[in-house]
């Protein structure tokens, strides 16, 4: 298999979805619909437009499949990508209503996607990786204990969160003008 071949998955679903396959569809929304829901839901905050974002990004791969370019990235990271779209586009459409000055919008924006960027990142990181940070910055824990409650040397539980953080880390990364935010594929 070629280095930047897309994973077996993302070929034949795309392969279903442009053949219409009702069903296609609804794996895809298994697979991702958490993704696309929490990702909207973190830099909108707000439930239902959360909701509206996630059947507009499933209503575009319906009826794009062609869209995606596996060239590109994985299905995950398209559909990721989309959400990350159609999110700032509503950020700056309720902007457009309110009086929003365009430069706080524009920190908003990227607030939001440094936001999303970040769990993103989480939901995407090795197991391991995600249990010792959790360990460390959710349940409070020092590197020791941390070690001790996965079992792992304290020089591993180290690593671990070393790594974790420094994944952490690019989610403040700013991308070039125009460009989609690293991780998410190209830019539409």
């Amino acid at each position: 298999m070629a280095k930047n071949a897309p994973p077996r998955w993302d070929r034949r679903i795309q392969q279903r979805l442009a053949r219409g396959e009702a069903a296609a569809l609804g794996e895809m929304y298994d697979r991702f619909a958490a993704l696309v829901h929490s990702q909207a839901n973190r830099m909108l905050d707000d439930e239902d437009a959360a909701d509206l974002v996630t059947r507009e990004v499933f209503g575009y791969v319906w009826e794009h499949p062609e869209a995606y370019d596996p060239k590109q990235g994985s299905m995950r990271a398209w559909v990721a990508h989309l959400t990350h779209r159609e999110s700032v586009r509503r950020l700056r459409a309720d902007a457009d209503v309110g009086t929003d000055d365009p430069d706080e919008l524009d920190e908003r924006v990227r607030r939001a996607t440094s936001a999303a960027r970040a769990d993103y990142i989480v939901a995407s990181m090795p197991a391991p990786l995600r249990a010792a940070l959790e360990l460390a910055y959710v349940q409070r824990r020092d590197y020791r204990q941390a070690a001790a409650d996965l079992g792992v040397t304290e020089d591993e539980a180290r690593r671990r969160l070393r790594l974790g953080l420094q994944l952490l880390s690019t989610a403040r990364t700013r991308p070039p003008e125009g460009a989609a935010p690293p991780g998410y594929g190209r830019a539409l």
